[in-house]
Parts: C-alpha cells; structure tokens; sequence
C-alpha cells in the first residue's frame, strides 16, 4: 500500500499576546470548527485534526490490526474529509461524519484482501491490540479480546469498537452507519452477548 503524504496543519493558528486566538479555536465545537473551514479558514481544519486523530488512529488499528496500516488511513480520512467537505450539511453532528468516512476506508482496504503482515522487532506477527494509555498491559487479555472481536460478524463488531472503544451513544453510531438507532442497539446488545461468548470459550481453552 502506498503511503499518503503525512498530513500536517496547513498553517500555524493565528497568535496573539495572550493566545486568546488559539484559546478560542479550543472552546469551539467540532461543527463550528467544521462551518469556519467549509468558508475556507484552513485553521479550523488544522484543530480537527490535532482534537482527532489520536482517536480515529486508534479506532482504526483495531478495525485493521495493523498500526501501520491505521496511520495510513488515518492520512486517507482526513484528506478524503477534505475532499467531501462540501457534502456536510449544516446542522449535522461531525464526529459520526468523521467516523464514517473512517469506517469506510477501512472497509475499502479490507475488501482489497491486504491483511496486515507488520512484524514485531522478536519477528513475530502482532499479538495484541496498540493501546496509546498509559500504564501495565494484559498482553494475554488483548490477544483473547482481539481474537473475539475478529470472530464477530461486521455489524457487530463495529458498533462495539465505536461504543465501547470511542464512546460514541448509540444515536452517534447510528448517524455513522446510516441505521436507525434501534438497530444499532439490536446489533451491539447480540454482538457484546456473542463477545462474552467467545471470550469465556478463550479463557476456558487458556485454562485447559
């Protein structure tokens, strides 16, 4: 896959003596951020990135797998963002936008069949899921989780990866999906009874 060019701000926010500019820009909501860049004020879209990234970054690296693989499509979302951003329509929420342009670039690169092949520095496939927080990790715990998380059909595993990883309501995982809220909740409430399943069955088969 060949990587995009890394997506940098398009220009330094606008400083004043007291950084009240920059202190503005961080008060304001992902949709007045989103109307200021739709009129042509590259800041505005410089804010988004760095207030989302991080967070579609590790959204897709469970989608993929693949670290490597989640920084490109971080790239590709953000500049496919770019490209549709005549198509948001005032009034609608930007985070669920966001993350269906992000699900579906993952999608894309699924369907082309390139799983992800990264090697660890020991030379080994990747075990684990990344996590960015701070602290010990249960290697072991998000190796079973993985594994169960992949054993789900599509359309339950992403709405847990939204819910449960990116704390998204369920009416924000609708508007992503395109479904109605109900089904989100019929899909997430089966796919986290199947996910209890199948992670019972891992630790039964550790314990053996």
């Amino acid at each position: 896959m060949t990587s995009p060019p890394p997506m940098k701000p398009a220009s330094a926010p606008v400083r004043t003596g007291d950084d009240s500019g920059r202190a503005s820009v961080a008060l304001e909501s992902d949709e007045v951020l989103m109307a200021r860049f739709c009129e042509g004020q590259a800041p505005a879209f410089d804010a988004l990135f760095q207030r989302h990234s991080r967070q579609v970054r590790g959204y897709l690296t469970r989608m993929t797998g693949s670290a490597s693989t989640a920084e490109d499509l971080v790239q590709l979302t953000f500049m496919s963002l770019v490209r549709a951003r005549g198509r948001f329509l005032p009034g609608s929420r930007f985070k669920p936008w966001l993350y269906a342009i992000a699900t579906n670039a993952a999608r894309d690169f699924q369907r082309r069949g390139r799983r992800p092949e990264e090697l660890t520095p020991e030379g080994e496939l990747p075990t684990g899921i990344a996590d960015e927080s701070p602290g010990p990790r249960d290697v072991g715990l998000e190796r079973a989780v993985r594994q169960a998380l992949d054993a789900l059909p599509e359309g339950q595993r992403i709405p847990i990866l939204l819910h449960r990883f990116e704390g998204m309501g369920f009416a924000e995982i609708a508007d992503t999906l395109g479904l109605t809220e109900s089904a989100v909740k019929v899909r997430a409430h089966r796919g986290y009874l199947r996910l209890r399943e199948l992670l019972a069955a891992l630790r039964t088969e550790t314990l053996e």
